[in-house]
């Protein structure tokens, strides 16, 4: 695996290799099989595996764990030398914003709702940050975990409308035999708060078992919300189901809608979410 570190050892790294198709998979780091899961599908679709690991701090707000967020880049550089990946972007912050941030990206309404309405600014950097990996990398495919649905949502949108030929790949989430959705801010949680933290996929999976019964969306919503409010030691920021290819508000199952929800479990924020489809009703 080569290790670039600044944009033009990226550039002649790829430069210098022949290949027909680019997988890119942007990460902050803190790898876990929800990563590899994501890098495994780049092999699959591609014959050259480009892995960014770089902590992004335009998408983090003024009181959230920029500071605290895991890292541990040689952990990172053994697990993705294991995996087989090709080259490894590895930028300081100064590369990525030499200026700071004399640049920004302004995000339509979907980014004002759900994560966005709690983490103001957050999808304004994440798209900035795409932005600059794409115009380096100039990726075939760029691959996302469902995890973070309304990302991929935006993402897409973002490609659209800047007219970038980059398909995103939208990758299953991954989950510990629990059933908890793997993330790098798992490992801030106790083992209790790790049982207590189960109570929002246990929901999501209750939702989805009830809308064979009621295709009332808002009613399970707010069905979802009281169950989350009454769990102990979790703060509920937001639980909604929407119109999976969009984010609109949808108020019966007569096509396909996500279920999504935010918590903190003490400190932790943790999101998740289920999609229901129309053609697993009876």
């Amino acid at each position: 695996m080569l290790i670039a570190r600044t944009i033009e050892e990226l550039r002649n790294t790829i430069a210098s290799r022949s290949y027909k198709s680019l997988g890119f998979v942007p990460t902050m780091g803190a790898l876990h099989e929800g990563h590899l899961s994501l890098i495994q599908k780049a092999f699959e679709q591609n014959d050259l595996v480009v892995v960014s690991v770089f902590v992004n701090p335009t998408q983090f707000g003024p009181n959230e764990d920029f500071d605290k967020y895991p890292r541990n880049y040689s952990r990172d550089i053994e697990i993705l030398q294991t995996a087989g990946v090709h080259i490894l972007f590895l930028p300081e912050i100064e590369t990525m914003y030499p200026l700071g941030h004399e640049v920004e990206i302004r995000l339509p309404k979907i980014s004002s709702i759900l994560c966005g309405k709690f983490r103001p600014g957050h999808f304004d950097g994440v798209a900035l940050i795409l932005t600059k990996f794409f115009n380096i990398l100039r990726p075939n495919k760029a691959y996302f975990g469902q995890k973070d649905y309304q990302q991929t949502i935006i993402v897409k949108k973002l490609v659209e409308q800047l007219f970038w030929e980059i398909e995103i790949v939208v990758c299953p989430t991954v989950r510990d035999e629990d059933g908890l959705a793997k993330s790098s801010r798992n490992q801030y949680l106790s083992a209790q708060e790790r049982k207590n933290a189960l109570i929002l996929y246990q929901t999501l999976l209750w939702v989805a078992s009830q809308v064979s019964v009621s295709r009332d969306l808002k009613f399970l919503a707010e069905q979802a919300r009281q169950r989350l409010i009454s769990a102990p030691s979790i703060k509920l920021e937001y639980f909604e189901i929407l119109r999976a290819r969009d984010l609109e508000p949808i108020d019966f199952l007569v096509e396909n809608a996500i279920a999504l929800g935010a918590i903190y479990v003490n400190n932790t924020r943790l999101i998740d979410n289920i999609l229901l489809t129309v053609e697993n009703l009876n």
